[in-house]
């Protein structure tokens, strides 16, 4: 008799020729975000995504990080960046799609959220290079600070042309910005900054050196610089108009925890040309346009993760067998996955709503909160696949490192709950809008109506600052909970106001309340469902 050694059985197929874009929520948030419009195009981008060929671009670009050549063959200095092929198509299909700078220049209605959906769904195929073009998008609003720059740059930010290399920005067809911000001095406090900035004709001379720059191969960047009237912002580029390379030196790339595709660095500008931007001596108002419309970007970047570590966790389960069952079938993993999709959903309908309203107070509190439960979210997918989910094959190791950028990026957790507390106290005018929203919600679940008083009285008490974290989350949570009893799935949002507002819940995910419609929830997590 022969002996069978290698029989293949029980294993899931892989998850690709499926539709990215078929995500109940995120069709939802489209629609009434005005940007209907877009459904077919984002279903296009949706089918590309979950490619076999697509999917594989996007491991070859994790498995293939940049390199830094700081010189050429002969010793001339080059600070050139490569990357693998699987990159440039990437960055090619984003920006051809428009997921850049080109909802500034398209006056449809809802142009900024159909942007967002597709932000969405082309991240979950690989995160990194969002990067570049989350900074492009966020470049435009900060540079109309200065229209004569706006005028020359934006419309080369908002092509669709990716056009890779270092030549002069005006003999480009299209234009990828970058953010040179934070020292090592400072990190977040900006305003510690010792970069310098001397006025010299139409332009100033920057020398320093900047410890963390995104995207460092970016063809412009804006950077913040010591001038005699205080801290002021600049647009720098990598070569200038005459040809000539700027004097910017990449010292070295960071080795990440996550985000491998992309190249963030430290660089040095040793006498680098510099056009204001902004009013000189106000470079923190003029640069936090940018850095509002990148936190979008990151509320949107860790929604992506969870939407995808949701639908591996999903297709396993629905594709394994254990114990006689298979695992959808089976009350303890339903329960976990209806609380990974009661996440995902809120944090999908939440970020396609701010990229709509652009309010900064919202802004503020959804980059704390839903970059916070990233990671737990990852981990808790992963382990949905058990051992086959720590193997980097199953491509959940790459989204669970990914999983902790989001909260870092553009001010970490304090950072942003500090900001929420600035506005509450400087801007009325915010926290009467952010009110009203969740006052749309009225009467429609009282679970949430119990929530929003309770927030209220502690909008209203004094000395926050000690358990500003405290506020924020629970800002974010009834944010979400009102989002969600207007426009969201019955039984999400009656999961979400049962556990996440009321306070039937465990700690870990797979604690929701006896009564919650499981199966339903979880049915629309499932690809192909």
């Amino acid at each position: 008799m022969a002996h069978v050694t290698h029989e293949v059985l029980n294993q899931v197929p892989p998850l690709t020729g499926h539709d990215v874009a078929d995500d109940p929520a995120l069709l939802t948030a489209l629609r009434l975000g005005g940007a209907g419009w877009a459904e077919a195009e984002l279903r296009e981008l949706g089918v590309l995504a979950g490619s076999a060929r697509v999917q594989e671009l996007g491991r070859l670009a994790n498995e293939h990080p940049p390199v830094l050549r700081t010189h050429d063959r002969w010793g001339h200095r080059v600070d050139e960046v490569e990357f693998h092929p699987a990159w440039h198509e990437l960055m090619t299909t984003a920006i051809g799609r428009g997921l850049h700078a080109a909802p500034w220049r398209d006056e449809r209605p809802g142009a900024h959220v159909a942007r967002a959906a597709k932000f969405l769904v082309w991240s979950q195929v690989e995160a990194g290079h969002g990067c570049p073009v989350s900074m492009t998008y966020a470049a435009v609003p900060a540079l109309r600070r200065s229209p004569w720059l706006a005028a020359r740059f934006e419309p080369l930010l908002a092509s669709p042309e990716y056009d890779f290399g270092l030549r002069p920005p005006e003999s480009k067809r299209g234009l990828v910005a970058g953010m040179s911000m934070t020292e090592k001095q400072g990190g977040s406090d900006v305003r510690a900054n010792t970069t310098r900035a001397v006025r010299s004709g139409d332009h100033h001379v920057l020398t320093g050196h900047k410890w963390f720059t995104s995207a460092p191969m970016s063809d412009l960047f804006l950077t913040l610089a010591q001038a005699d009237e205080g801290l002021s912002c600049f647009l720098v580029p990598r070569v200038l108009p005459d040809g000539t390379r700027n004097a910017i030196s990449l010292q070295r790339l960071k080795d990440k925890l996550g985000n491998r595709s992309n190249a963030s660095a430290e660089l040095e500008y040793d006498g680098a040309v510099g056009w204001l931007v902004g009013e000189p001596g106000r470079g923190v108002r003029t640069i936090i346009e940018m850095v509002n419309a990148t936190r979008l970007d990151c509320v949107l970047g860790s929604a992506a993760g969870m939407r995808a570590g949701l639908v591996q966790a999903a297709h396993h389960a629905a594709h394994r067998r254990a114990f006689g069952a298979a695992l959808v079938d089976q009350p303890v993993m339903r329960a976990v996955l209806a609380d990974l999709a009661v996440e995902s959903e809120a944090a999908t309908t939440v970020g396609l709503w701010l990229a709509g309203s652009r309010g900064r107070l919202g802004l503020a509190v959804a980059k704390y909160w839903v970059c916070k439960r990233g990671p737990a979210h990852a981990a808790e997918a992963l382990e949905c696949l058990g051992g086959n989910g720590y193997v980097e094959e199953s491509g959940m190791p790459r989204l669970f490192r990914e999983s902790p950028l989001m909260s870092v990026w553009e001010g970490s957790g304090n950072v942003a709950a500090l900001d929420v507390l600035r506005v509450l106290a400087r801007e009325p005018d915010a926290v009467v809008e952010f009110t009203a929203e969740l006052d749309a919600a009225a009467g429609a679940d009282r679970r949430l109506d119990a929530a929003v008083r309770e927030l209220k009285a502690m909008l209203v008490e004094p000395d926050p600052e000690s358990r500003a974290r405290r506020l924020v989350e629970r800002m974010a949570l009834v944010l979400q909970g009102s989002l969600l009893v207007r426009h969201g799935h019955p039984a999400v949002a009656d999961a979400f106001c049962a556990s996440r507002l009321a306070g039937d819940w465990g700690v870990a995910f797979g604690t929701l309340p006896a009564g919650v419609d499981a199966k339903a929830i979880v049915e629309r997590a499932v690809p192909g469902r």
